[in-house]
């Protein structure tokens, strides 16, 4: 039901995790995909081969490092020489670092805020002559329920996600009629970011899915189907949503 074929996406951190099952998905629906990825050019690889398996498109990958600027530049440059357009961007990298108050590292907040605030606002500056040339244009930001309700131990990563659903706002409310900007918030996902604390102590998981409605952790392919629809045709009439993955744990409209 879902068809995006010609449509061109490039997915931020798409590698692994909620990235790689919304690249896969994205292939499976037709459209062609760009995998950005950072450290994992092993994983981006394969991801890409997989992609070719499941369509037969032009899918690529691209290396950059999100705390250097001029490599985000050198991404859309990338984008711009090779596709000419982009009609949707996945705003999903990202990085989730430990930093509690009482020991507070100020190295670790400036590099969650580089990463999660700066980079997605960077990409979308580039990304604009490119998403102005589509005629279905779309933006779908990344941010996470610790953005709306706050998270113990990892405040600068709870700002910075809060920070993305202010800016998706903002930007649908600025880019509109054009472009429209939606952003996907979940809540915990069995990814490799947060494997420590969802697969080595059963405890702890069991704690987590107890306080979940739904009583299980997400997986990544939970909160790339709902990236692909707001991508999609479908939410040809949805902008500045924001739209909770959560399995139920956090009840905010």
């Amino acid at each position: 039901m879902i068809d995006l074929n010609g449509m061109h996406v490039l997915v931020t951190g798409g590698s692994r995790g909620i990235g790689a099952a919304a690249s896969r998905l994205f292939a499976r629906a037709g459209a062609t995909v760009l995998v950005h990825y950072r450290d994992h050019e092993e994983q981006a690889t394969a991801l890409v081969e997989e992609l070719f398996a499941i369509s037969a498109r032009d899918h690529r990958r691209f290396p950059c490092d999100f705390m250097e600027p001029s490599e985000i530049e050198e991404l859309f440059q990338y984008v711009s020489s090779e596709w000419g357009r982009l009609d949707c961007l996945v705003n999903n990298a990202g990085i989730w670092l430990h930093n509690p108050m009482s020991q507070f590292d100020e190295d670790r907040y400036i590099a969650t805020m580089r990463v999660n605030v700066r980079g997605p606002f960077l990409c979308l500056r580039h990304a604009l002559p490119l998403l102005r040339l589509s005629k279905q244009a779309s933006v779908v930001n990344v941010s996470s329920t610790s953005g709306q309700r706050g998270e113990p131990f990892y405040s600068p990563y709870s700002a910075s996600k809060g920070a993305i659903i202010s800016a998706t706002k903002a930007w649908a409310a600025e880019l509109g009629p054009e472009i429209r900007v939606n952003c996907v918030a979940p809540g915990w996902v069995d990814t490799d970011m947060s494997s420590a604390a969802l697969r080595d102590d059963p405890a702890v998981r069991e704690e987590i899915e107890s306080a979940i409605p739904l009583r299980r952790v997400a997986r990544a392919e939970d909160v790339a189907g709902p990236i692909v629809f707001l991508a999609s045709p479908l939410a040809r009439h949805i902008t500045g949503e924001i739209l909770n993955v959560n399995g139920g744990s956090v009840l905010c409209g």
